[in-house]
């Protein structure tokens, strides 16, 4: 068989590293060596000066000690020669103090002394002016015998007189060679500190490797936009927290689930949220997986996992119409109950009803359809005497009907008396709906079940009282009732319970208001909302000054409805 075309091996580039770890490894390897490279220069050119200015001063200091000898006495009492006594004096000088010349001038820049003697009588090859005219003189120079740091000083008599001048030269050699010399400590100390920042360098490196788990810069830069894409398209809320306990990041969802804005990313959870079970949920003080929790009128499931930096990251799904559809779920087989038991009891009936005609008991007949019938006409009537809102007054009828089947007096109480004037009809619904289905739970199955209701307005205030004949509430737990979660109930299908309560005291803490239990007068339970500002302001009055008809009070007797089996 003929082998199909193979690749040809790639050719490995050699170019800038595209990993994160590799680049800034690079970058401060560079930094390092340009950092000692630079400090080695900047201290080598200072060193430089620095050495050449001691030679000058020690060529100086040679050239004064040797103005000081007698050998202005010996200039002036002989002749320039080769074995003279300057001659001698002059060499004894250098080679006690190592210095390249020390050469003695009289006045007119004859040399009396070098270490060449054949310069000997000669003049000098640099003007000798200045140390003739009595100044002292440091330079780097060059003459018969190479570049050299010299150091000039007039030549005195006893008197005073310059008769002369004395020239001491460091040969310039000496000077480079302590330069070179200073080199190899100063590398080595430049290549230890290189060393060493390269190990800093590369453990940096490695670390960022790790926390950066390999990756390339543009890989970074497209994690970071998939990740805002991401997080801002998701359906469910998502917060970062660090950890001191302070936003890092919130997508749209969470803001638009907890009420937030972006002004709260930074701050500490504790402060945007206020105390509360959503705080400590989110802060990790209640663990758990799918923790409940109610953010204003939104029922929230939470879910928290922590991070490698002591932070963590919360996700919150909105469970609300899925917490309302589950509560219909309840209320319509609750309700399917009722239809069955009405059914039952609509079948007797019919066979009462059935039986008194074949008996020809026909004016009896009429009698038992005119009261069953005239039953349900006087309880929708009663409830919307007192109650004028057609949503809270439809939603007390139907209770009526289903505490009527479950063996449970509903009561109005004569207190009753509510305007149509509600603000936000559907909220105290919610809020009374929610009363009135614990209160039944609570009074079926006791002695004498019944509760009683009372809705009343007090200005623009409403004011709900349920009671029931319940088993009630110890007080230690009063205020547990309000907690999410917290219920002395079986679960129902939909696996979720203790929310209905905490939505109640959200509800009127949101408008200012507030929820409590404490006891009734039946030993049960008595729940008492307050809701401010509930009813719209009216001026309506009558010509007189009395208050309207739809606001005076009946004064007649309490309302009950239902019926106990």
């Amino acid at each position: 068989m003929n082998a199909g075309p193979t690749t040809p091996p790639r050719r490995r580039r050699f170019g800038w590293p595209r990993r994160v770890f590799s680049q800034v490894l690079l970058m401060q390897l560079a930094i390092a060596a340009g950092t000692a490279v630079l400090a080695t220069g900047l201290f080598l050119r200072p060193l430089s000066d620095q050495l050449d200015d001691q030679a000058m001063r020690r060529a100086l200091a040679i050239a004064e000690t040797t103005a000081s000898e007698p050998v202005a006495d010996a200039l002036l009492a002989s002749r320039p020669s080769v074995d003279g006594p300057v001659q001698e004096e002059a060499e004894r000088i250098r080679r006690a103090t190592g210095a390249e010349y020390v050469v003695i001038m009289d006045r007119r820049g004859v040399r009396w002394s070098h270490t060449d003697t054949g310069q000997i009588g000669r003049v000098v090859s640099t003007d000798p002016s200045e140390a003739i005219a009595g100044h002292d003189i440091m330079e780097i120079d060059s003459g018969t015998l190479g570049r050299s740091a010299r150091g000039k000083v007039p030549l005195r008599d006893e008197s005073g007189k310059i008769i002369g001048a004395v020239s001491v030269g460091i040969a310039y050699d000496s000077v480079r060679e302590r330069l070179l010399a200073t080199i190899p400590g100063l590398l080595a100390y430049a290549g230890g500190a290189l060393a060493v920042g390269a190990l800093a360098a590369f453990l940096i490196s490695r670390r960022l490797q790790r926390q950066t788990h390999d990756l390339a810069f543009s890989d970074i830069s497209a994690l970071l936009a998939e990740r805002e894409a991401m997080l801002h398209s998701l359906r469910e809320g998502v917060i970062a927290l660090d950890r001191a306990g302070r936003i890092r990041l919130m997508n749209d969802e969470a803001q638009r689930l907890l009420g937030l804005g972006p002004e709260a990313t930074g701050q500490p959870l504790d402060v945007v949220l206020g105390p509360g079970r959503t705080t400590d949920v989110l802060a990790g003080r209640v663990a758990g997986d799918d923790l409940l929790t109610v953010s204003g009128t939104r029922v929230l499931i939470a879910n928290r996992m922590p991070t490698d930096d002591g932070g963590a990251v919360a996700t919150l799904r909105d469970r609300t119409e899925l917490e309302q559809l589950g509560r219909e779920l309840d209320a319509t087989r609750g309700l399917i109950d009722a239809l069955r038991a009405q059914d039952h009891e609509h079948a007797n009936r019919m066979h009462t009803l059935m039986g008194l005609l074949e008996l020809e008991m026909h004016d009896e007949a009429v009698e038992f359809v005119t009261e069953v019938v005239g039953v349900h006409r006087a309880t929708a009537e009663q409830v919307t005497e007192r109650i004028h809102d057609p949503l809270p007054a439809a939603l007390l009828v139907g209770k009526a009907t289903v505490a009527a089947e479950r063996g449970v007096s509903l009561r109005i109480s004569p207190a009753t008396l509510l305007p149509d004037r509600l603000v936000d009809p559907q909220g105290l619904v919610t809020v009374l709906g929610n009363l009135v289905d614990n209160a039944l739970d609570a009074a079926a199955g006791s002695e004498d079940p019944r509760i009683e209701v009372e809705v009343r307005a007090e200005g623009r205030t409403v004011v709900l009282r349920i009671s029931d004949s319940g088993p009630g509430i110890p007080p230690q737990q009063r205020e547990l009732v309000f907690t999410e979660g917290w219920t002395t109930k079986e679960l129902p299908t939909h696996g979720r319970r203790g929310l209905g309560l905490a939505m109640v005291r959200r509800l009127a803490e949101r408008q200012g208001g507030s929820a409590r239990v404490t006891e009734s007068a039946d030993g049960g339970a008595e729940f008492t909302v307050v809701l401010p500002e509930a009813l719209a302001e009216t001026e309506r009055v009558t010509r007189d000054g009395a208050p309207p008809d739809d606001l005076v009070r009946d004064p007649a007797e309490p309302v009950t409805t239902g019926e106990t089996r």
